[in-house]
């Protein structure tokens, strides 16, 4: 078979990206567990890291500088994405303010403040009104972010949320969750740092797949 120069570029591509992964022993059960059911929150050829959070959470916020770092220096393949994890009543409201804020493109604005305002402030910012009203304080429209809040597309995401979070069956937040395949945290791991440290062997294990399989057509 004849392969396009494409086909070798997006080859060396990922050789290049698996050369510059740290080699790390995994422990299936210790270091990770392996998803049931399978299933990425975004399709794509990526390998998808995704992080499972509730802006309550104080584990989340103080994950926030290691994340930080790490996407400075994260695996050329890998894509890093956020899902705000609606597994109870009441962490729904905080996953719609998120749902909101990345749907009017303002959540650059939006995202550290109420996790400064949460754990720093103490403030209480758990209802519906008190998140539009936290938002407005932020300098964002806050009749345009009601009617986003409340609309049907951030109802749809809201739900598709916890149907992914009941198939990951995590037992606590931050969660990681590799290309919808493998499950980690810092819990698990034993440390922040070793969680990230499974997480790029886990994207370096991803993307050897992906060359074998390409290698294979």
């Amino acid at each position: 078979m004849i392969r396009s120069p494409t086909h070798w570029s997006r080859l060396l591509l990922l050789l290049a990206a698996l050369t510059a992964l740290p080699v790390l022993a995994l422990d299936e059960g210790i270091d990770y567990t392996v998803i049931e059911s399978p299933a990425r929150a975004e399709p794509g050829d990526d390998v998808e890291v995704l992080e499972l959070f509730w802006y309550g959470c104080p584990h989340c916020y103080h994950l926030e500088p290691d994340i930080q770092r790490w996407l400075k220096t994260k695996p050329e393949g890998a894509t890093f994405r956020r899902l705000p994890a609606a597994a109870n009543p009441r962490w729904v409201p905080h996953a719609r303010y998120y749902f909101a804020a990345e749907m009017m493109g303002v959540l650059d604005q939006l995202h550290e403040p109420l996790f400064r305002a949460l754990h720093d402030e103490k403030r209480p910012l758990m209802t519906d009104d008190q998140l539009i009203a936290f938002a407005a304080e932020q300098g964002v429209d806050e009749e345009e972010f009601a009617r986003t809040f409340r609309s049907f597309p951030v109802d749809m995401k809201v739900r598709k949320a916890a149907s992914l979070v009941q198939g990951y069956q995590i037992d606590g937040v931050p969660s990681i969750v590799v290309n919808g395949k493998y499950l980690t945290s810092a819990t698990q791991t034993g440390s922040r740092s070793k969680m990230f440290d499974v997480i790029n062997a886990l994207v370096a294990k991803e993307l050897g797949d992906k060359t074998s399989e390409q290698n294979d057509d």
